[in-house]
């Protein structure tokens, strides 16, 4: 069983940054894919950003040139670098892995904690 960890949450400003991180452990075979969803108060999860063992990555729209998604495999950890918020991006965000490239949360077998990103306007 894969364990995730995330950190790097926090309160930041409209057209601020923020980083937050994973930590993953387990078997490796189980954490080739990994990624972000979040879920905002009142609404469904929804799917952030993924990447593959190789480094393939797949953005949401609503993200995309935004938000970006990196792994760095010798340390096991996902980052997810988040530029120019905006307060609708406040929402607890879940780092996840899975064995496949998907947008649908129930793909992903494995789930961090979550995170809370509150962006101010």
């Amino acid at each position: 069983q894969v364990q995730l960890v995330e950190t790097g949450g926090g309160l930041v400003q409209a057209g601020g940054s923020l980083r937050v991180s994973c930590v993953a452990s387990g078997p490796p075979f189980s954490r080739d894919y990994m990624g972000w969803f979040r879920q905002a108060p009142g609404k469904e999860r929804e799917f952030v950003v993924s990447i593959s063992w190789n480094g393939v990555t797949d953005v949401a729209d609503s993200v995309k040139g935004r938000l970006r998604i990196s792994r760095d495999s010798a340390r096991n950890c996902v980052y997810l670098q988040m530029n120019s918020l905006k307060p609708e991006d406040t929402a607890v965000y879940y780092c996840v892995a899975g064995q496949s490239m998907s947008r649908y949360a129930t793909d992903y077998f494995s789930w961090g904690q979550g995170t809370q990103v509150t962006v101010s306007s």
